[in-house]
């Protein structure tokens, strides 16, 4: 709570410097009938939703029966206002009070409302309708608003709600056709943004639209129709404070520049003077890029540190942001230079610079509101998006003057022609991680031939699964020595480098032979003798000796042929006996089976004793 009250009177103070002034942007509201109210109205346009510059839209007024505030859906009422086919689209009346102003539109929207008009409960000057604060939880579905959104005074709500009580039909014009200035051939057009990462909802909103953007903002830039200038706002510390442990961690240059702690909480994370100082790098950055020809650097830059070093990681630091400038071929001493020494107390020119133009100029008003985007010099109301700004870009061009891109999105930036765009790229394969899209150059690691390369896409990027090897031998190390060639890549395995045997090494830029015999891991008998070679090692015995590897010992030569021969007369002897053996068993047995034939021949012509005995006993038993 004291973080927001002394961020709060650092806004006053700033805002009571100078002729300052806080301008809202209006619009044209022309009412056509009823005869008594026919006229043309100021109306305030919405800081959300998704108004129609460069065109206009006609509708009738709605006033609804019930919920007349539009805090809650019209479902729960039983109430559409979505316009049947061939009828005027319906512009939705409600109160204002009780609810964000968010909140009636989208339930407007919902509804089948084309546009909703917020009467004013109290008599006071027109307002910009904002979106709702960090930390409110209702931010979070402002980004799905799309129709547009206008405050009205009291006094013209009242006229209108009159003449639907007494059943006019209420037609009204609204006219964005003049809410663009077009002075002359080229828009001009600032974005007020800030690099913290940590304010929520809408955080995340401006640097999705600056990621989403990037390849509009560049193509225009480069071919001339648009000049574009990245501003920051800071404050400055109350002069009773500077001293203070407050002033020291959120501001620079003895409380002379200032950001608000980006955890709302200043005994963690990181401070507001570590905001200021990348603030004033991006400012630094663009300057230098715009000086050396190249301005559309600044969105690259703002979207890769988004990407490379968000405060989430704790990443948010110079030591990233440099990695990042390097990549993008630009002078990182002339950035320093730039931003100078933040410890000094003394003035900055770029940031005192900044703070000048945060001041209202002619028909622009002050800038209080983060993200503001300003085209010709005409604060932007409505959604923050691609296609929505793109519209009012161009709508700040005279009618059938407007590029290209005005009339069609189907683009590329060739970012990636110079520098590779800063990504990865192996120049042994020619393989890049920089794509060409719509949305701008993107750093995403490729697939080449069906093998897909992982990494982050700016410092590196690997071949990974099966084939790998095929594509600049899957970024492993590789040689060839005496016409053989060695490769820590394998193919059966999915990634990763590993060194052949015989050698060692992170296998992706170095593998170095193994000295075998040094670390006695070859040839350890007793008579061995090992020789290192690359890759492997070879053994030898001395005198007569036969080194054998399998077994690594050493045995004799004459020796291992004394006991061959010896071997082989074993074998011999054996062979001889079993052979006579076999033949003494052979003739044993066809002897027998030829007795056996013999007796039972003369068994069939002679009877045998036996016989003969049997036959008398049986003549006997018969008697």
């Amino acid at each position: 709570m004291i973080g927001k009250l002394w961020v709060s009177l650092c806004v006053l103070l700033l805002l009571g410097l100078g002729d300052g002034k806080f301008l809202v942007e209006k619009n044209s509201l022309k009412i056509s009938s009823p005869k008594s109210l026919e006229d043309v109205y100021e109306c305030a346009i919405g800081n959300f939703g998704i108004p129609q510059y460069g065109g206009t839209m006609r509708g009738i007024v709605v006033y609804p029966k019930a919920n007349r505030k539009g805090c809650r859906s019209f479902d729960e009422f039983d109430q559409s206002f979505k316009s049947k086919s061939g009828a005027l689209p319906t512009f939705l009346l409600v109160d204002r009070g009780d609810c964000y102003f968010t909140t009636k539109a989208l339930n407007a929207q919902n509804a089948g409302a084309a546009a909703v008009l917020v009467t004013d409960d109290k008599v006071e000057p027109l307002l910009t309708m904002d979106t709702p604060e960090e930390g409110s939880g209702g931010a979070n579905y402002i980004q799905n608003i799309t129709i547009p959104a206008a405050l009205i005074t009291k006094k013209l709500g009242d006229s209108l709600k009159e003449a639907v009580e007494n059943g006019d039909m209420i037609n009204v014009y609204l006219d964005w056709r003049e809410s663009i200035l077009h002075p002359d051939e080229r828009v001009e057009y600032e974005l007020w943004t800030n690099s913290n990462d940590k304010c929520g909802p809408k955080c995340d909103m401006q640097m999705e639209f600056v990621k989403s953007f990037k390849g509009v903002a560049q193509i225009l830039e480069q071919k001339g129709y648009t000049q574009f200038t990245p501003h920051y706002i800071t404050w400055f510390c109350p002069e009773s404070f500077i001293q203070s442990k407050k002033c020291k961690s959120q501001c620079i240059n003895n409380g002379r520049y200032c950001a608000p702690d980006p955890e709302q909480d200043f005994t963690t994370g990181y401070d507001g003077r570590e905001v200021v100082i990348q603030n004033l790098r991006q400012v630094c950055l663009f300057k230098v890029a715009n000086e050396t020809g190249k301005p559309w650097l600044w969105w690259d830059y703002v979207t890769d540190f988004a990407i490379r070093c968000p405060m989430k990681e704790n990443k948010y630091n110079k030591e990233c942001a440099d990695q990042v400038i390097q990549s993008l071929g630009l002078e990182l001493k002339e950035i320093d230079k730039c931003i100078g020494d933040p410890e000094a107390d003394e003035e900055n020119p770029i940031l005192k610079a900044e703070q000048e133009a945060q001041i209202g100029q002619g028909s622009r008003g002050d800038v209080t509101i983060l993200p503001t985007l300003i085209i010709n010099n005409r604060q932007y109301r409505g959604k923050l998006g691609k296609s929505a700004v793109l519209k009012a870009l161009c709508s700040g061009f005279e009618e059938t003057t407007e590029p290209a891109v005005c009339l069609s999105e189907d683009m590329e930036t060739n970012e990636c022609l110079e520098n590779n765009g800063g990504c990865w790229h192996d120049q042994a394969s020619g393989v890049s991680a920089c794509k060409d899209t719509f949305r701008g150059r993107v750093c995403e690691c490729p697939v080449v031939r069906g093998i897909k390369f992982v990494g982050d896409g700016y410092t590196h990027c690997e071949a990974s699964g099966s084939g790998r090897c095929v594509i600049n031998n899957g970024g492993c190390w590789k040689f060839t020595r005496d016409n053989k060639t060695y490769s820590a890549c394998l193919n059966e395995e999915s990634e990763g480098c590993k060194c052949p045997p015989g050698l060692k090494g992170d296998g992706i830029n170095t593998c170095e032979d193994i000295d075998e015999c040094k670390e006695k891991t070859a040839c350890q008998c007793k008579d061995c003798k090992c020789i290192n070679t690359w890759g492997s090692y070879e053994c030898s015995c001395s005198g007569d000796l036969l080194y054998i590897k399998e077994h690594d010992t050493c045995i004799s030569k004459e020796g291992s042929s004394e006991v061959g021969l010896g071997f082989l007369w074993v074998i011999f002897f054996g062979l001889s006996i079993a052979g006579v053996g076999a033949y003494a068993v052979y003739k044993y047995r066809l002897r027998r089976y030829m007795d056996s034939e013999i007796r039972a021949i003369m068994a069939q012509y002679m009877p045998l004793d036996s016989q003969g005995e049997a036959q008398s006993h049986n003549s006997l038993a018969d008697i």
